[in-house]
């Protein structure tokens, strides 16, 4: 029998902090000016569905914005990027992105991908700033934009499956739904908070 132990870097001696540093919760670094970036954070905490074809691959994507995505020009890059990388790939996407738009995405997130794939004017209604939108990923992408204001139902999206398929999502019945089974002390808590 062989055991061996993996290091990650050159040998560190143990401190009584911990083995090879100190600790941050005990020991913090000090620094005249401390900044956090939560963006990342945020982003990676957005919601997505990978729905897979029974051989294993990627057909469609359903992705829920969260405020990380548009928090900088890096991560409204990055999930450009991914969403228009995933088109290119032929996966389909439904995208739904309930925050208002930023500096950075001025005519809402829809724009600011299509422009990736064909670049066009577009502008949201003035009165319904919030975007939902369904791709279409074959040859000749084809993107079902749902302009919708805070306040309004949320109409049925569809998610293509394949080219000539499409499955509805009832976006308004699954929140209403979601929200019915939220317990009392929460949707007090979402009820009172500042809009």
């Amino acid at each position: 029998m062989l055991t061996l132990e993996q290091t990650t870097g050159p040998s560190v001696p143990r401190g009584e902090d911990g083995p090879g540093g100190l600790a941050v919760a005990t020991t913090p670094p000090r620094a005249r000016i401390v900044r956090q970036a939560e963006s990342e954070e945020y982003a990676a905490k957005a919601n997505r569905i990978v729905i897979h074809h029974n051989l294993g691959y990627v057909v469609a994507v359903l992705e829920i914005l969260s405020p990380g995505n548009k928090d900088s020009r890096t991560a409204l890059r990055a999930f450009v990027e991914k969403a228009a990388g995933f088109l290119r790939q032929g996966i389909h996407l439904l995208i739904i992105d309930l925050f208002p738009p930023t500096s950075r995405d001025p005519q809402g997130i829809h724009k600011a991908i299509w422009d990736e794939i064909h670049e066009e004017p577009f502008e949201l209604p003035a009165d319904k700033s919030l975007t939902l939108v369904a791709y279409k990923a074959t040859p000749v992408k084809t993107a079902y934009i749902e302009p919708v204001a805070v306040g309004d139902p949320l109409p049925d999206m569809p998610i293509f499956l394949t080219a000539d398929i499409y499955v509805l999502i009832p976006l308004e019945t699954t929140y209403m739904t979601t929200w019915s089974l939220c317990p009392q002390p929460m949707r007090e808590l979402v009820d009172s908070a500042p809009r």
